[in-house]
Parts: C-alpha cells; structure tokens; sequence
C-alpha cells in the first residue's frame, strides 16, 4: 500500500540544515498494522507527514498503491488524501463550534454526494466507534477518550483504505488507551491498512510489525 525507496527529508534555514529523514526504506503491506517508535525528534511525525502526502522528501520516492506520486500536483494529492487516507492526531483537532456529528463530517464535504449521503456515512462511523449517542454533543462537553473516538469516525468516515495514527494514545490515560487501540484493531481486521506513531511499548507489540528510528534513521 505504502512504498518508501531512499527517502531524506531536510529542513534548512538561512543559518543551518537539520537532516529530519535519512535514507528511509519502508514497505508497507495491504492490512498491515504497523507501529513507529523513537525518541522525541527522531522523526516519526515526519516520517508520517510523508507517508501521508502532507509533506513531501528532499529526495527519494513514494509510492502509494503502485502509484509513484512524487509528481502530483497539489489537487491530485489532495484527492488522494481525501479518497484513501485517514488522518488521526494526538490533540483531535476538534472543532468546537461543530456539533459531533458535524466534526465527522468534514471529510466529506470535498467530495461528490447529497446532504443525506453525508449524514448517512456520518452515523455509521460515530456507530463503529460506540458514540452514536454523543451525535448531537460538542467538543467541549466530552471526555478526551470520547473526543478521539471522535476523531477516529471522522478518520474512516471516508472508508479510507489507509489509517495514519500520531500518537493516538498520547493524551490519554490507560484505560482510555487500551479502548482505542481496540477500535484501531477492529478497523485493521475489517481491512483499514494503519500506521501508528507511539511512545508505548505496550501498544506496538499489539500490532504486526515495529519500525524504530533514531535520529531520523530507521534502525528496525
């Protein structure tokens, strides 16, 4: 699904040259579970950036789907993003004055379909999630561990065929952890291929495969 051949990512300012990625190899396979690890700033968010076509390398290739994106323009990646991939972030990125079901919605405001279609789908992922009774609920009224069940439904309201996680857990206490790493493998065994950022070890030995990096070079 995911094919990463020599990729570098480096940042530079006027005055210095930050290397953030560094000859980064990576396949990752249809329905896969797969989780990143690595101290603070070896790269991981980076490296999940690229993956997700929200930033691109220095140098290398990606390919999605056997499709060598590297020369897409802006709307052809933004179309790639929005048809096959969902996005979740540690802090939710919620928005406040949307009523739940409108946060999960947003997605698929960029997309072709009726009003109805939108709800529809809507539903159906705050269902998957266990809050169809939050529907009408905003942000500020929900707990952190019901504001990213949240933000997963909006993630696959799409149905993407790619999940990206950064830090899902990161916000939450252990029990609220252990909750939505279940919905995340749930989704893994419904088909979702997912890509987990983490500091936790308890969490990536649940998935099927651990990259490590350090210091922006893939050690594992």
């Amino acid at each position: 699904m995911i094919s990463l051949q020599n990729v570098e990512k480096v940042y530079r300012t006027s005055s210095i040259e930050t290397l953030a990625l560094n000859n980064i190899n990576l396949d990752v396979k249809k329905g896969e579970f797969v989780s990143i690890m690595g101290p603070s700033g070896c790269g991981k968010s980076t490296l999940l950036n690229i993956m997700g076509l929200l930033d691109e390398p220095s140098n290398g290739t990606i390919e999605l789907d056997g499709k060598r994106v590297n020369s897409y323009r802006d709307k052809e990646l933004a179309h790639l993003r929005n048809q096959k991939l969902g996005f979740i972030f540690q802090s939710f990125h919620l928005i406040n004055d949307l009523s739940v079901l409108d946060n999960v919605e947003i997605p698929l405001l960029y997309r072709t379909g009726s009003a109805k279609q939108r709800r529809d789908l809507a539903v159906e992922a705050l269902e998957k999630v266990g809050l169809s009774n939050r529907m009408k609920h905003f942000p500020k009224q929900l707990s952190g561990g019901q504001k990213q069940r949240v933000a997963i439904a909006r993630a696959i309201v799409g149905r993407p065929e790619i999940i990206l996680a950064d830090e899902p857990t990161g916000n939450l206490d252990s029990v609220m952890g252990n909750e939505i790493l279940s919905i995340l493998k749930k989704l893994n065994e419904d088909g979702a291929t997912i890509v987990m950022v983490t500091h936790d070890d308890a969490m990536a030995r649940q998935t099927h495969r651990l990259v490590r990096l350090f210091d922006g070079t893939q050690v594992l």
